[in-house]
């Protein structure tokens, strides 16, 4: 397995709305933290991948990555307008550029932008490890939104290895 990066999908303040919050959205952020200081403890570079769209719009405080996983100077944030973080972006140029040849994947929403980055860097030969516990959703009237991460879990599992927050490590030696 080659160089690492993790990437942080959507996790932006809208998410966490008070009237329709994402599921279990402070298990995520206290997950997204701790990938966060593990990446960079290791070294590994940190992507966010901030949405943008009529409802996410550019510059307001819904738009805004969430404070809590802040990015760092040395992070990239790259800008999206689809659920595939790869899509019309600098993504793939950036991972090239870094020598990046795995992704770690967590971040929100599960079965549309989580799961089709997902399939689309396999598309396109990364390595991929999803974080089991490190992303989330909404219900929907078919489905909780446990049952749809459950179900994207076992699904992606075809492009992905799918890893608890605990069981990523962040080393060159170790590999993710």
């Amino acid at each position: 397995m080659g160089k690492s990066a993790l990437l942080v999908i959507d996790v932006q303040n809208d998410m966490f709305d008070e009237e329709n919050p994402v599921y279990e959205g402070e298990r995520l952020l206290y997950n997204l933290k701790q990938l966060i200081a593990k990446a960079r403890n290791g070294r590994i570079p940190v992507f966010y991948i901030q949405h943008n769209d009529e409802g996410l719009k550019e510059g307001t405080e819904g738009w805004k990555i969430n404070s809590e996983i802040a990015p760092a100077m040395s992070d990239t944030i790259i800008q999206k307008t689809r659920p595939d973080s790869f899509y019309n972006t600098t993504l793939a140029e950036e991972l090239k550029r870094q020598d990046i040849e795995h992704v770690i994947l967590a971040g929100i929403q599960s079965e549309i932008c989580v799961d089709t980055t997902c399939r689309r860097a396999s598309s396109l030969g990364y390595d991929i490890t999803l974080v089991s516990d490190a992303h989330s959703t909404w219900s929907n009237s078919v489905l909780t939104a446990q049952q749809i991460i459950d179900h994207v879990n076992a699904t992606l599992r075809w492009f992905a290895a799918i890893k608890t927050t605990e069981e990523v490590l962040f080393t060159e030696e170790a590999g993710v």
